[in-house]
């Protein structure tokens, strides 16, 4: 598993996020739509393995092949470019601006949440029959999810909302070291360990992820949950998807860009018996 110098993989999210900006919206909705969509069936697979198993720990373990396959075929997903974009204009690239970026940012949303909407439909449909049967465990288990994260946050007033808040920080800290150490390996089993490990972590601590929940609770709504549309917004969503923003970039983009591509300067070390100055040893030269 060939594997990349952090000052070289850092090197390849900034021309990631430069990439993102300058993508057609046709490209860029489809991608997103795909993302959300495959990571909504990942969420439904992970929650009818605990849900049969009766071990969280199991569908945790298996979650992240949703993450693994949508990045390997390329597709987008909020929490990614939320990291990935703002980097190409800390670089200073070429026609990278803060309109472009919340441009991408809105498209990617929009076609995130048009994917996960869409398997959340179609899984209702499956597990009611058409809407003719009751949805069974799997159904129920999604229903109380919701009513549990969004109605159980607004129990505790502003401090439920910046308990979700920072659960989504803490989400998207995990999630964007998997979207980086994808680009770690040049094999695709390197890329898949190192995605692996973070999204595990973040699923079976039952951190909060925009996109996972644009399915959970719209079909937990579908399912009978006993939450408003207006709930889920000012309860869960718009609270994680600025948690995602400020997690990621914060504890994964900023701190692997400030120190992998805008360096430091090297350290001068006086010497006691020469009274000389000798360049301290780097790890790893300036990109």
């Amino acid at each position: 598993m060939a594997y990349l110098l952090p000052s070289e993989f850092a090197t390849k999210m900034v021309d990631a996020g430069e990439s993102k900006i300058y993508m057609s919206t046709r490209d860029t909705l489809i991608r997103a739509f795909m993302a959300g969509a495959i990571l909504a069936l990942a969420a439904v697979f992970a929650i009818t393995i605990a849900v049969q198993t009766g071990v969280f720990l199991i569908g945790a373990i298996l979650f992240p092949v949703g993450f693994c396959m949508l990045y390997l075929m390329g597709f987008d997903l909020l929490t990614g470019v939320f990291v990935l974009t703002p980097l190409a204009w800390l670089a200073k690239r070429p026609g990278v601006t803060w309109p472009q970026i919340l441009r991408n940012w809105g498209l990617v949303f929009l076609g995130n949440f048009a994917g996960a909407l869409s398997v959340a439909f179609m899984m209702s449909f499956v597990f009611t029959m058409g809407y003719n049967i009751d949805g069974g465990a799997i159904a129920a288990k999604v229903a109380g999810i919701g009513e549990a994260r969004t109605l159980g946050y607004a129990e505790h007033g502003v401090a439920g909302w910046f308990s979700i808040f920072i659960r989504g920080m803490l989400c998207n800290w995990m999630v964007s070291l998997g979207v980086v150490g994808a680009m770690i390996s040049t094999h695709v089993s390197g890329k898949v360990l190192a995605m692996w490990m973070p999204i595990m972590l973040f699923f079976f601590m039952g951190f909060e992820h925009s996109v996972v929940n644009m399915f959970l609770f719209p079909f937990g709504l579908i399912m009978g949950g006993e939450f408003s549309v207006m709930d889920y917004f000012i309860w869960n969503e718009i609270p994680t998807a600025l948690g995602n923003l400020v997690g990621g970039l914060a504890f994964t983009g900023l701190t692997i860009y400030s120190t992998h591509v805008r360096t430091a300067p090297k350290r001068v070390i006086a010497t006691g018996a020469s009274n000389k100055t000798v360049l301290a040893a780097k790890v790893n030269d300036k990109v």
